[in-house]
């Protein structure tokens, strides 16, 4: 009897730095899981002149006194909407994924017209 008590024991304290070992592991998990996964791609909007544009690329020239140019990357999912031309104003919205600027929609918008005197 006395050999069966002390080989429970000896069991019961064998198991008990196992059960503690394996709590930091499971609150580990927990805290990953609370984690989102990856942050969403902050996206932009910005406006500007066409410079230039081809299959892949596009340049704008940003309006105000700097003229600042901006380049965007386009690709088969960047939606557009209107005719794109050299000299047309654009609105562009982009995610920068590193030091890139990747077009997600490009929109071309309507010229400003000047009132006529009679």
């Amino acid at each position: 009897m006395k050999r069966v008590a002390m080989a429970l024991l000896v069991g019961a304290l064998a198991a008990v730095p196992a059960a503690g070992f394996a709590a930091p592991a499971a609150k580990a998990q927990t805290t990953a899981a609370k984690r989102p996964a990856k942050a969403a791609a902050a996206r932009h909007a910005t406006t500007g002149v066409v410079k230039s544009i081809d299959a892949t690329t596009l340049v704008i020239t940003r309006p105000g006194k700097k003229g600042r140019e901006m380049t965007f990357v386009l690709n088969p999912s960047t939606q557009r909407e209107g005719t794109v031309a050299v000299g047309s104003t654009v609105s562009v919205r982009y995610q920068e994924e590193g030091k890139t600027h990747v077009a997600s929609a490009l929109m071309v918008r309507p010229a400003k017209q000047t009132a006529r005197k009679s």
